[in-house]
């Protein structure tokens, strides 16, 4: 997905059929018009005229610079900043907020799976939106990895390590081409990822009204059955082999010349890959510790 979109995106920096300089219908001379620098029928020539775009009345087009690997670098280690802290300050302040955590965690919720969303259909490059995005996550993250780590100390620390540890894996797989991107694979892991955001949404929903599949176990205490163990062994996987996609979109977007604005794109999809492989480390930390 986020190759058919950055491949797009480099037509934004020209409009689709717009006529260039030198073909018919643009700046190209007509017949019977006099060209540039050549003198028509009994009439001076141009050579002494400043050329195009810097003639009077007439404005040069807009230079788009194409985005970087280290755009796309800086931009996620900055939202991953201001996601870490503002998760540290919802650790220590949040719950001493009372009534007004429960209302502020909700809004946090429905803001991320609203942004996650939208950009299943459309590619978010407006930094506000992203920013958003990592503080509401931020939000989350503190609150509910205070929650885990009163009842098993130590398994924050064990989650973040695990998180970017597998995250420098699948970056040194893709450096060296074991993984790579090609149109089975992409096919394949939208499909998972559709597959077990789908049945997390569903088991969640069924949870709501008393009748839990068994897919997700939600609570802290007793046994874990096999189920809940496995299934968030695939989501981990799952969640671990979209980083060659998002791999692949960055390397493709800085080959095309995609505009630079698409480098909070890029880094909008590797934060978005790294806090859902976080939860899905801390949930299985946690059935493990049970």
């Amino acid at each position: 997905m986020l190759n058919r979109m950055l491949r797009n995106a480099v037509r934004d920096r020209a409009p689709v059929g717009a006529p260039q300089y030198g073909q018919q219908g643009g700046y190209a001379p007509q017949y019977g018009q006099p060209t540039y620098g050549q003198p028509g029928y009994g009439q001076p020539g141009y050579a002494t005229q400043t050329p195009y775009p810097t003639m009077p009345g007439m404005a040069a087009p807009p230079q788009v610079r194409p985005m970087t690997i280290d755009d796309v670098v800086i931009r996620t280690l900055g939202l991953i900043a201001l996601t870490g802290v503002v998760g540290a300050l919802s650790w220590i302040f949040l719950p001493s907020a009372g009534a007004l955590a429960v209302p502020l965690l909700a809004v946090a919720a429905v803001a991320t799976l609203g942004i996650a969303l939208f950009s299943w259909f459309r590619p978010i490059t407006n930094p506000a939106v992203i920013s958003v995005y990592a503080v509401a996550q931020g939000l989350l993250l503190g609150t509910v990895s205070r929650v885990f780590e009163s009842a098993y100390h130590g398994i924050v620390l064990q989650a973040v390590v695990g998180t970017f540890g597998i995250f420098a894996g699948m970056a040194v797989l893709y450096l060296f081409r074991v993984l790579r991107a090609t149109p089975k694979f992409t096919k394949f892991i939208i499909g998972a990822l559709i597959g077990v955001v789908v049945l997390s949404l569903f088991n969640l929903v069924m949870s709501a009204f008393g009748h839990n599949p068994g897919l997700i176990d939600y609570s802290m205490s007793g046994r874990v059955g096999w189920l809940p163990i496995v299934f968030s062994l695939v989501c981990i996987v799952v969640g671990a082999l979209t980083f060659v996609l998002d791999f692949a979109a960055v390397e493709e977007g800085v080959r095309a010349g995609a505009p630079q604005r698409y480098a909070w794109f890029c880094a909008f999809g590797l934060l978005v890959g790294l806090i859902y492989l976080y939860w899905q480390i801390l949930r299985m930390l946690g059935y493990l510790r049970r």
